[in-house]
């Protein structure tokens, strides 16, 4: 086993483990550990709300909760040499749930995906569902299973919600300049446009005082993809995968967490992916002065592993960029027709006796494909969501008889 570089008392929180994590992005943030290249190492990762989800059957902590503390990541580990032009390359030898353990924390045998409240984060869908719902999936082996979602089995795609290496000064600078630019054009949007830098929940390591209240000022909220990495929610950044993060500050400071068990392209509840804490795996090198030889500096460069479950037959759903409400043209607009496309799969699954947040739920967490199928067929953008048919423990394909309508239970909710 590599040597582990950030260790987690999964009982404990973040800001009381040895050595703890931060929660905001900002360069003066100390690394807890420095590691030469060429080296293999384990980091242990909290789950992403440091724990607030509980395995249950109601749906109140992910309506209550307090986001300002998200995302808990482990690190900065700082690459011995690194400097800024470099890129960072960071291969996943293995990653999973916390090893043999049941218990209380998230990845201790178990998961969850939440549809979070329009008032409190939202999702991609959340004009349809506004309402605090939550799947609780149990781990066996590779395999999930939820008591809130029957008939649905199937194997996860274990992968990091977010790593990335820190922002230099200059970055960081950027980031809030545009962002506050792009809160300023709708400033009551519910839910908001972009995240501020917020005092609040603010954790920066070993840092306190005046220099933990700076960093609450300046730093940047974790919830969105940045020029450094961030929370790609890639779903086959699995093991055998490589990224090559850019480099902005001496040493890298490479941190991350917000560990999946299995998560569908787009997250799209926004906590769409089966959640957990647990370890991650990683060889660490440099590529000196790589930004300028492979003309990178706005985003790393990812190169998939071959692990991902067999799945070999898809019921495939359209979205086209028009809103069928009001009949409403918009042109090439493929978030928009992705939209669509969820929205076509969840109809089509409240055929079979899903309710619509069961079926929210399903897509988020299950291994489905999105894809953007065509740009050019102006004014449609078409956007297409496969979905595998053999996680259903029923046929799910349409036949002249009509969908197998049965009572599926229900989801968690929040009453």
């Amino acid at each position: 086993m590599p040597d582990v570089v950030f260790s987690v008392d999964q009982s404990r929180s973040m800001r009381d483990q040895a050595a703890p994590g931060h929660n905001r992005w900002h360069p003066d943030i100390p690394a807890v550990a420095t590691v030469p290249p060429d080296t293999s190492i384990r980091i242990e990762c909290r789950e992403w709300t440091d724990g607030q989800i509980l395995n249950s059957d109601t749906a109140k902590d992910v309506r209550d909760v307090d986001l300002s503390v998200a995302h808990m990541l482990s690190g900065p580990v700082a690459v011995e040499g690194a400097e800024p032009g470099d890129l960072l390359v960071v291969d996943i030898l293995d990653l999973g749930p916390v090893p043999q353990t049941r218990g209380e924390a998230p990845g201790e045998g178990w998961g969850y995906t939440g549809i979070f409240a329009k008032e409190n984060g939202g999702g991609f869908l959340t004009e349809e569902y506004p309402q605090a719902c939550k799947a609780v999936w149990d781990f066996r082996g590779q395999v999930a299973t939820s008591r809130h979602l029957p008939g649905v089995r199937f194997t996860g795609i274990t992968h990091p919600g977010l790593f990335g290496t820190a922002p230099s000064h200059d970055l960081l600078a950027k980031w809030n300049e545009r962002e506050r630019a792009l809160i300023a054009t709708d400033p009551g949007r519910v839910p908001p446009l972009a995240l501020p830098p917020l005092e609040q929940g603010v954790l920066a390591g070993t840092l306190d005082g005046a220099d933990l209240e700076r960093v609450g000022r300046e730093g940047a909220r974790t919830v969105p993809a940045r020029e450094n990495g961030g929370n790609h929610d890639i779903k086959n950044f699995s093991r055998g995968s490589r990224v090559l993060y850019p480099v902005h500050v001496p040493g890298a400071n490479l941190s991350g967490g917000d560990l999946h068990f299995s998560q569908g392209d787009g997250e799209i509840t926004f906590c769409g992916a089966i959640e957990m804490g647990g370890f991650i795996d990683m060889h660490v090198d440099l590529i000196k002065d790589g930004m300028s030889k492979y003309a990178v500096s706005t985003n790393p460069i990812f190169m998939p592993g071959n692990v991902e479950p067999r799945y070999t037959e898809f019921l495939s759903f359209i979205g086209i960029s028009v809103d069928h409400k009001t009949n409403e043209n918009h042109y090439n607009d493929a978030t928009l027709a992705y939209r669509n496309a969820c929205l076509n799969a969840v109809e089509y699954l409240k055929q079979f006796g899903y309710s619509g947040e069961q079926a929210y739920l399903i897509l988020g967490s299950a291994p489905i494909e999105g894809r953007v199928s065509g740009v050019v067929d102006i004014p449609n953008a078409c956007c297409s969501l496969y979905l595998p048919t053999a996680i259903f423990d029923f046929d799910i394909k349409p036949t002249a008889e009509g969908p197998r309508r049965a009572d599926r239970g229900r989801c968690a909710v929040a009453q």
